[in-house]
């Protein structure tokens, strides 16, 4: 279905939060329903914490059809990959069949606009699948459509819902409901049927384990969802816990951890502009990305870890050993796998090295800290041995 673009015209910004397909379901369920980029979404269920567990050791479901899903359709890949590499670094013009590869809108100072998934399914030739943000969607879609050439469209996909089955036990369930995607490796992307309901599927997600990103249409979501609740190693989850897992995993939160004022080299994203695009540029901010890359950031996206157990949250100030202002926190919290407290935050280039000791201002107290390397904890990614 195509949706037309009226950058006007922001439905998430509604006074009046929408509701996903699976709003009802969630209500059922006991979740507590809050107000999250235009939607009523769920915080939790039975507890962050126990969610947050459930996920590591078994099999996570989150209603994540609050997310944009779109495609880019034009004669051939080569026209539309261009189209696409106009406006973002990643190399998409050697994106092979059946995969995938994370990327950021950049603005024109290298900003990042939003970030987003890109895939390019098998046997659509001329096609490329996007998934953004929920809380950028709107702008994402106005941005990109005026700026596609002629013969390329964007179609905006309001009638897909999207689910995210993340855990260790995730490819188990859906190879036990019929999917054959055991032999998937991470970042493979392609349609299965589970529990015969046709679905376009990605080994991805926000939590650092292996998982599922599950795209299926609107009026067959909910059947999907009780389906696999039915299983006893699935259990719903909540944006709470997604939080803590995505933090643990050192993956950004836009809006906190990235944003306009960031570009992908200070934000530790540097793996996702492959080594053509570093080489030829071509994209917005592609001159203060290179130049960056070539002569080194003045601050740098990094891993905080507090002494005691008190949290530092975002827009903590972050200190040196003297006192001066050095950087600022933009994610941070209690970690249930850590056991304690972590932060994600920039600091000035020059505070960055792993084991330099900081201070986070909370409350008017310097709590005692230490950069570390990210994720917090290693991400469990299927990939295949090479």
């Amino acid at each position: 279905m195509t949706t037309p673009v009226d950058a006007d015209h922001d439905p998430y910004s509604a006074a009046v939060p929408l509701k996903t397909p699976l709003h009802d379901a969630h209500v059922a369920l006991g979740a507590r329903m809050v107000p999250f980029a235009g939607y009523l979404m769920p915080v939790q269920y039975e507890g962050i914490l126990a969610e947050h567990a459930h996920c590591r050791a078994a099999a996570g479901l989150f209603d994540v059809s609050h997310m944009g899903q779109a495609t880019l359709r034009g004669p051939d890949h080569q026209t539309v990959a261009r189209a696409l590499e106009a406006l973002i670094p990643a190399d998409i013009l050697g994106l092979e069949p059946g995969r995938q590869r994370y990327s950021q809108l950049l603005n024109e100072r290298g900003g990042i606009l939003d970030d987003l998934m890109v895939h390019r399914a098998h046997g659509a030739e001329g096609t490329l699948g996007l998934v953004v943000n929920a809380a950028c969607k709107v702008a994402d879609y106005a941005h990109i459509a005026a700026r596609l050439p002629d013969g390329v469209l964007l179609e905006i996909h309001e009638e897909r819902a999207l689910l995210a089955l993340q855990g260790p036990e995730a490819v188990n369930v859906l190879v036990s409901l019929g999917a054959d995607v055991a032999g998937w490796d991470f970042m493979d992307v392609g349609s299965a049927s589970i529990a015969g309901i046709p679905a376009f599927l990605s080994r991805s997600g926000y939590t650092g384990e292996d998982g599922f990103e599950i795209s299926v249409h609107a009026d067959t979501v909910a059947g999907l969802w009780e389906i696999l609740l039915r299983d006893p190693r699935v259990r719903p989850i909540g944006l709470g816990a997604r939080d803590s897992l995505r933090l643990e995993g050192g993956l950004c939160l836009y809006g906190h951890d990235i944003d306009e004022t960031t570009t992908p080299v200070e934000a530790g994203l540097l793996w996702s502009i492959q080594k053509r695009r570093r080489e030829e540029g071509g994209f917005p901010g592609a001159d203060i990305v290179r130049s960056q890359i070539a002569e080194g950031v003045a601050r740098k996206r990094v891993g905080i870890r507090p002494d005691g157990r008190a949290p530092a949250r975002d827009g903590a100030e972050i200190v040196d050993e003297n006192g001066y202002a050095i950087g600022v926190v933009t994610s941070g919290g209690f970690g249930p796998t850590v056991g304690g407290p972590v932060a994600i935050g920039y600091v000035a280039a020059v505070h960055a090295r792993p084991g330099t000791r900081v201070g986070l201002m909370v409350r008017g107290k310097v709590l005692p800290a230490e950069i570390v390397s990210l994720p917090f904890v290693p991400a469990r990614f299927h990939r295949a041995p090479k």
